[in-house]
């Protein structure tokens, strides 16, 4: 599936998803674990680890199920 076929043009879900992996090194440093995924998560399928990653489908917006995957990844780790 390519970028824009997710249904926002504006968003780039696999540069997000590759900077969040990119990001293990660091959390590495302090013996923490990053995204709980190896390749890209498919569409509604959120991964919440030290470093969360979702994408849903849909347009560009922030819809409750936005809301609800920052407030499970905030009550997981506050």
């Amino acid at each position: 599936m390519r970028w824009f076929d997710y249904g926002d043009r504006w968003a780039d879900p696999r540069g997000e998803f590759l900077s969040a992996k990119h990001a293990e090194p660091v959390y590495a440093l302090f013996n923490k674990a990053g995204v709980p995924a190896d390749a890209m998560p498919a569409p509604d399928a959120p991964r919440h680890g030290m470093i969360g990653f979702h994408l849903r489908t849909g347009k560009h917006d922030v819809t409750m199920y936005d809301w609800e995957q920052y407030l499970d990844f905030a009550d997981k780790h506050l």
